[in-house]
């Protein structure tokens, strides 16, 4: 019998071990952090919904929900531990950034509609798949942010801002899907 193990069993020893690190490290920040800031829970329809609220604190967050809405935020593909804010979480807005959002969308789905997307590809697509697209985003938010307003009217620097924030959404996309 040997007393090296196979290339095989180093990675699942390994795996078990970081796994073990992992949990580990996860218990420790939850009971460090639930010390310092002891929470209070709360759920007003049995189960269902529950919040949670800073001790001594009036204000509370929707921690969980019904399976239902659980579902549909993994079909939003909303990263591990976020979720949608509802009517009820209560958010004030202080800088329009709903209503920009809401604008934001309008302008990414008119998009589709131009003459960038011609036989059902738009040209990004086709650099994505071509593996320059984090070169092309990061070189169109260089540009366009440095063309911010010196080029036309006040309206072209906002359209400028808006292809900012759209290549940074697809950096985003390609940030996210990139093996690493």
């Amino acid at each position: 019998m040997s007393d090296y193990e196979t290339f095989e069993q180093f990675l699942s020893r390994k795996t078990k071990e970081e796994e073990v690190e992992r949990k580990r490290r996860i218990e420790n920040s939850r009971s460090h952090h639930d010390l310092v800031n002891p929470k209070i829970y709360e759920s007003p329809d049995g189960g269902k919904t529950i919040y949670e609220r800073n001790f001594g604190e009036t204000a509370r967050r929707k921690i969980s929900s019904s399976h239902e809405e659980q579902k549909i935020n993994e079909h939003r593909n909303l990263p591990s531990g976020w979720r949608e804010i509802t009517p009820e979480d209560g958010v004030d807005y202080k800088f329009n950034e709903d209503k920009l959002i809401e604008e934001f969308k309008r302008y990414v789905d008119s998009t589709y509609k131009a003459h960038y997307s011609q036989n059902k590809f738009q040209s990004t697509e086709v650099i994505i798949e071509r593996g320059h697209g984090t070169g092309f985003c990061m070189g169109s938010i260089d540009k366009y942010s440095n063309r911010y307003g010196k080029k036309g009217s006040r309206a072209d620097a906002r359209k400028d801002l808006m292809k900012i924030l759209h290549y940074t959404l697809l950096q985003l996309y390609i940030h996210d899907n990139e093996n690493s």
